[in-house]
């Protein structure tokens, strides 16, 4: 059976976590991995219907997140997770979760300046919020706690999709886990 381990992608909107963590899963798919996306939007859309972007309900998301992705990592797959899950706290609860469980979890901090992620957009949220239609985005007019000491941390805006998921894949190649 493979090794299942949890990558948690955490970082602003646009910062790229999606886009590595696709990347990421076609490479280990085609080494034969067990691999599942936990896509922060489809998570809203089919676990968490119905949370807002209260600091409780985002902490709420996460765990529930975090609840699936050790279950999966339990079980031979590797769960990556491209959630901003915003609150140190949460990501240490989920990461206490797993170390209960004996699942291996691996924190990396997609660390895109908020310049550059605004730039990209990918989903206008951005645009969004400088003409006041929204409120609440991470990183600009609510909270982004940085991990002090992830497993990894990546700057997108300095290197490749491709080269980026590269890092992630030695980091579990360095842990036995690839």
């Amino acid at each position: 059976m493979t090794t299942g381990a949890t990558v948690w992608l955490t970082g602003l909107p646009s910062a790229g976590k999606t886009t590595i963590a696709y990347e990421l899963a076609g490479r280990l798919k085609a080494e034969g991995h067990l691999v599942e996306v936990l896509d922060g939007d489809e998570i809203r859309e089919f676990l968490s219907a119905g949370l807002g972007f209260s600091r409780e309900d985002r902490h709420t998301n996460v765990q529930r997140v975090g609840f699936l992705a050790e279950l999966l990592a339990r079980n031979g797959v590797k769960a990556l997770v491209p959630v901003i899950a915003p609150y140190a706290e949460s990501r240490d609860a989920v990461r206490r979760r797993h170390q209960e469980g004996g699942s291996a979890y691996l924190e990396v901090h997609v660390a895109t300046p908020v310049e550059v992620c605004s730039e990209r957009d990918v989903k206008g949220l951005y645009a969004k919020q400088a003409a006041g239609e929204l409120s609440g985005l991470t990183g600009v007019d609510d909270p982004y706690e940085e991990p002090e000491s992830p497993d990894l941390r990546i700057e997108s805006q300095h290197q490749s999709v491709r080269e980026s998921a590269a890092a992630v894949h030695a980091l579990l190649t360095e842990r036995g886990l690839a």
